[in-house]
C-alpha cells in the first residue's frame, strides 16, 4: 500500500500520515501498518513493536507522534474517532450514524481543499 498524501513525520523505518502509521518500505504492502482507529490499541502496537526487524525508537517516535496528532477518541465508535482526527467534524455528534457535518470552504480555492470519498 502505498503512503497516505498527508505525510505529518517521516523517520528511518516508519511513517505518521493521514491513515496512521505507516512503514516507508512499500515492500512490506501494508502489513505492519496501523489505522488511526487502532492507535490506542496497546495489544496491537506491542505485536507489531515485537516484530522482527522493527527499529523499535523509529517505532516508538512515529507511535509517540501519531497519538499526538491524533488523540484517544471518548467514543468506541471508529468512523466518528476518524472523522474528528481529521478536523471534518466541530459539532458535537447526536447520533454516531449520521454525524454533523460542516463544510468549511468559504475564501478558498476548491482545488486546494482536501478530498473525501465515501466508501459503500
Amino acid at each position: 500500500m502505498a503512503l497516505h498524501r498527508d505525510i505529518f513525520w517521516v523517520g528511518r523505518q516508519w511513517a505518521v500520515t493521514g491513515a496512521g502509521i505507516q512503514a516507508v518500505d512499500q515492500r512490506l504492502r501494508g502489513v505492519l501498518d496501523i489505522e488511526i482507529a487502532r492507535l490506542w490499541d496497546d495489544d496491537l502496537v506491542q505485536g507489531r513493536r515485537a516484530k522482527p526487524g522493527v527499529n523499535a525508537s523509529d517505532f516508538d517516535k512515529a507511535l509517540t507522534v501519531a497519538r499526538e496528532r491524533f488523540p484517544q477518541p471518548p467514543e468506541s465508535n471508529p468512523l466518528v474517532a476518524q472523522l474528528e482526527a481529521l478536523g471534518v467534524i466541530e459539532a458535537p455528534v447526536v447520533s454516531p450514524a449520521m454525524p454533523a457535518m460542516k463544510l468549511r470552504a468559504e475564501g478558498r480555492l476548491a482545488r486546494f481543499l482536501p478530498q473525501w470519498r465515501i466508501r459503500r
